[in-house]
């Protein structure tokens, strides 16, 4: 039986500890981030992919506020409750969590996974979180990237759409 979305969400706290006992176990925590603001095919893509380099996948989601920072009003257009519960749902991700900061450092320092994985539109000396995964001696690995597929080219799109209606009314 498929577990339940809300019992994949776990505060940071309890998933250092659930990923402490699944490393004693022997087993590979595959770890990336992000705002995953309007889910879509290039993110399923690439959760899949991180999901076959270890024995299970956290997801780290960055909070409302920390996402308005990053990509400024009126993101995001999903909130963070609704993000972590699909994101849940999806068979590739094991456990969710939210953060607050700007990166995912201090998840990262907290939980200390194996394998921290970003999508292929970074490069590895350019991603943020690198040093500290390195720091303890985690790998850092990029994905493919599916291209065209970004949360930012679907809001063009949609855009683009409303704009081009609203031209023909007048």
């Amino acid at each position: 039986m498929p577990r339940r979305t809300d019992d994949k969400i776990k505060p940071q706290q309890e998933l250092a500890r659930i990923v402490q006992q699944r490393r004693e176990r022997g087993e590979r925590c595959v770890f990336t981030n992000g705002c995953f603001d309007i889910l879509h095919v290039g993110h399923i893509r690439y959760l899949q992919e991180a999901r076959e380099l270890g024995d299970y996948l956290v997801v780290a989601i960055n909070s409302d506020e920390s996402v308005r920072q990053l990509k400024g009003a009126p993101r995001p257009f999903v909130t963070q409750d609704e993000r972590a519960e699909m994101l849940a749902a999806l068979e590739s991700v094991d456990y969710v969590t939210i953060y607050e900061e700007l990166t995912a450092d201090e998840v990262i320092r907290l939980l200390r996974p194996e394998i921290y994985v970003k999508g292929g539109d970074y490069k590895p000396d350019t991603i943020v979180e690198a040093p500290a995964v390195r720091s303890y001696g985690g790998q850092v690995i990029t994905v493919t990237l599916v291209q065209g597929r970004s949360t930012t080219r679907l809001v063009e799109r949609v855009v683009q759409a409303l704009t081009e209606r609203e031209a023909e009314r007048v």
